[in-house]
This record gives C-alpha cells, structure tokens and sequence, in this order.
C-alpha cells in the first residue's frame, strides 16, 4: 500500500536529448527526494527532509525569507527568475534562517553577511547573486516596516565581466550562417536583427510579427518594445514554416526548452569554431552594429529596449571602447569638418 506523503511536488522536465523525467520534492521549494513513490528510500527522504525543515518562526530570517516568497515582488516575475531566486533562498535559509532580527541591528552583522559571500567566492557569479537575493529580501522587508535597516545595500560584486572583445562580427556571423540549419539560422537573425534576449525570442509568437514590426513585451523589464522589421529579417520571417504558433521551433516544430536550445546551439558553435562568444553576445553586438552605423543613444535604447543608462553603458564600457572602426569614423568626420573650415577661410 502507497503511503500518501503530504506537499511532495512533482515536476516533469524535458531533457535536451528529448527524454521526459519525473523528480519528486518534499515540498514546492524544498529537496529533492530520491528513489520512486512508494519505496522505502522515497519515504525515508522525504521523513529526513520534513524533520530538517525548520518551521517559520516569528522574528528571524526565516519570517522574512517566507513573506518574500508569498510576495507579488516573487511570484510576479518569470518562471526561469522564480528558480533562480528560490535556489538562493534556499542557501540563505541555511545559513540564517534562524537569526534573530534584532541581530540585523548589530554594527557587525554587515560583516557576518560578507564573510559568508566570501566563502562562496570560488564561484563569484554564485556569490554575487546570494548576496543580491539576501539583500532584495532585506529590502521588501524593510519597504514593508518588518526591519528598520538593510545591512546590505550596496555590497559590491566579486564577478567583473569583461565582455569588451565579445563581439559577433561579420566572420563570425557568416561562419555560423554556413552551417546552420534553418531553425537556428532564423535564431541567429532574430536575436540580431531585434537586439532581444534568447528568453523573449523563444516565446515570440507569430502574431507578434506584423510583416513590418514586431511587438514584444520583454520579461526581464515588463518593457514593451516595438522593433521594425528590417528587409533582411523580413526575407527570413516570410519563409520560416509556421508550424506553431510560436517563431522559433525545434526540427519536430516544438517549442524549445532553455536547455534543449542553449545545447543546440552550443553544438552549432563548435561546428563553426566559433569559441568564447554566446547567443546572448548577439544582444550587445546588435547595439554595436546600430551605433556603427550611426543610430544615436536614444534610437537604440527604443529599438532594442535597454533603458538609455544601459546603452551608454555598453558602449562606453563593454563593447565599444577598442573597436578600431568608431576611432576611423571619428578621424575621417574630423578630417571633413578640417577641409570644410579651411575651404571656409579661403573664400
């Protein structure tokens, strides 16, 4: 007889090989429990992960951790965010679940919290992001009068990424075009073409597509951005089979998973030697190709919809400041303007 073991969540994930798999949990959030329903290894993960699970208790982390997961601030956000954030509240739990909140007014908890990123910091990416969550959760109580200080605003990070070279430039572009199959093909022309991020191309469905703009609403933001379509695209859009209703399918006219796509792509890189650039480079290459050509920091940040802060950003820092082609545009603008002013004068 199957014992009924009360909460257990079952999720279902389609692997990138196209095989189904079944995981059990103790709960929506919590471990995941090993062996099939029923067996006694099941029942006895799930008996261990119940005991270990610390009941909420008024005035400790642990309070805060549950009101910010029941919040609208979580819940309202995208599925692929919702992992991400319960994966770290799941670390902070762990570590100060049960400290008290009048710790937080202690002068040295700032440092407790510090010493604690620092262990992780073999995975700065991992560090930062436990330390960004800790920090959002702190805010949303504070916002709401459940504490009166944040301890950790303004932490700094310990993962600096230097994507300045990180560029996808015409060799590139055309090495991937040689190789690709037609649904990848689409892909790499969407995203740059549009300027979008890979989550927000994989959901674009056709009826966004106009025949002469695309209109999406970009999850990250909630920003609605309107993208003309550009004669390039057009040719591509108009003889992509529509075998769904969404742009982008797999060779079975599917949905992509996250998983199943970031691994086909990654297999087409290696088969064009493409090394070190990734679908989401093609983001900020789009910005790039518009401020090459001319387009101003406005016109891009409508175009693509970063906020205008976000496009100098990237061309100040990340992407600009060693493309050799703006310093030839600069000098031959400079040498105009010098032969105009010297026709000027002789006249």
């Amino acid at each position: 007889m199957r014992v009924h073991l009360k909460g257990v969540k079952k999720v279902t994930a389609k692997l990138a090989t196209g095989e189904t798999k079944v995981y059990y949990y103790a709960w929506n959030g919590g471990p995941r429990l090993e062996g099939q329903p029923g067996s006694p290894e099941f029942v006895h993960s799930y008996t261990t992960a119940q005991q270990a699970r610390k009941p909420p208790s008024q005035g400790t982390v642990f309070t805060l951790i549950s009101e910010f997961r029941a919040s609208a601030e979580l819940t309202g956000t995208s599925g692929p965010t919702q992992r991400n954030y319960r994966r770290y509240l799941r670390l902070i739990e762990e570590e100060f679940g049960d400290l008290p909140l009048r710790a937080l007014l202690d002068p040295e908890i700032r440092g407790e919290f510090k010493r604690w990123r620092d262990k992780l910091a073999d995975k700065p990416r991992t560090a930062d992001y436990a330390w960004t969550t800790l920090a959002r959760v702190l805010s949303f109580a504070k916002d709401r009068g459940r504490i009166t200080i944040n301890p950790c605003v303004a932490g700094g990070r310990l993962y600096k990424a230097d994507r300045i070279d990180k560029i996808w430039g015409e060799a590139e572009i055309a090495s991937v075009m040689s190789v690709a199959p037609p649904e990848l093909e689409l892909a790499l022309m969407l995203a740059l073409w549009t300027g979008q991020r890979q989550g927000d191309l994989l959901r674009l469905s056709w009826s966004a597509y106009t025949g002469t703009h695309i209109r999406l609403r970009q999850s990250k933001t909630q920003r609605t951005v309107v993208i003309p379509v550009s004669i390039y695209l057009k040719q591509f859009l108009e003889c992509a089979p529509r075998r769904s209703t969404l742009i982008l399918t797999n060779t079975r006219g599917l949905p992509w998973t996250s998983d199943g796509f970031r691994t086909s792509w990654a297999k087409l890189c290696a088969k064009a030697k493409i090394d070190g650039l990734t679908f989401h480079d093609l983001r900020g290459s789009a910005v790039v190709r518009l401020a090459l050509a001319g387009a101003t920091v406005p016109e891009i940040a409508t175009f693509t919809g970063h906020s205008l802060k976000d496009v100098e950003v990237i061309l100040d820092a990340h992407y600009l400041g060693r493309d050799v082609q703006l310093a030839e545009n600069a000098l031959r603008k400079l040498e105009l303007r010098e032969a105009k002013n010297r026709t000027d004068s002789g006249k």
